[in-house]
């Protein structure tokens, strides 16, 4: 679905960005692997994309800073000319009441989840052609917002903002602009959920399990092929029926 495609995936050394990397590697691109500082992680995922038959590059960077975003975009166009998917994967989580929550950790969140994504977009679509797809991950907490994450789902709600918008600037140029909003996902965001905890949660569900980074992973793979060329501006929510709109 993906062959010949160069793609560029943040924050790709855990999580849905690893899977995406390796699903996307699965169907024929050639994946930039953004981290910003596990090695071994990142070297893990370029292994994990080589062995499903595909080949990468491992690019180190804060995305938050906009000269680090400079130097590892060249550095994949340099090598491949061009890119032909961006996946807006970067962020964290902290989780904390509003009243815990200081000017400090408020702007890294904000730079972390939301200015990175206006910094690798302002360099990368300069280096886009047509039939090219962005794709952001967003979160449910965009819509119903978090009593242990405000600065969380402000960013996620700012993602959708700059996607819309772009879709509209973007879409004459026939690049494609989306969001995923995942539910609760297993990945080591719940780390501190135990196993009762998981699967009350999974109880919740209509479907009656948690997402996977796969399931992530699957939808990032359809927004960025041929399959969704007349989509763009949307956002696709993969919850499990959790939160239906």
């Amino acid at each position: 679905m993906l062959n010949e495609k160069i793609a560029l995936i943040t924050g790709a050394s855990r999580g849905i960005g690893r899977a995406t990397a390796i699903k996307f590697a699965e169907n024929g691109a050639f994946i930039g692997i953004n981290y910003l500082s596990n090695d071994d992680a990142a070297k893990q995922t370029l292994k994990l994309v080589k062995k499903a038959g595909s080949d990468g590059i491992l690019l180190k960077a804060d995305v938050s800073k906009p000269k680090e975003v400079e130097l590892i975009v060249k550095e994949l166009v340099n090598k491949k000319n061009q890119v032909d998917i961006l996946i807006n994967n970067a962020g964290i989580y902290l989780r904390h009441s509003f009243d815990k929550l200081d000017f400090i950790t408020w702007n890294k969140i904000i730079n972390n989840n939301l200015t990175s994504c206006y910094n690798v977009c302002k360099i990368v679509i300069s280096h886009m052609k047509q039939n090219s797809k962005i794709v952001f991950i967003s979160s449910q907490l965009a819509f119903r917002g978090s009593t242990h994450g405000a600065d969380y789902a402000t960013t996620k709600a700012g993602i959708l903002g700059l996607m819309r918008s772009l879709a509209l600037e973007l879409g004459e140029k026939k690049i494609n602009v989306n969001a995923i909003a995942p539910g609760v996902i297993d990945t080591d965001l719940l780390s501190n959920y135990s196993n009762e905890m998981k699967s009350k949660r999974a109880k919740e569900v209509p479907l009656k399990r948690l997402g996977t980074a796969d399931d992530i992973a699957n939808t990032c793979l359809f927004l960025s092929s041929n399959m969704s060329n007349y989509i763009t501006g949307e956002t696709i929510n993969v919850n499990g029926g959790l939160y239906i709109h």
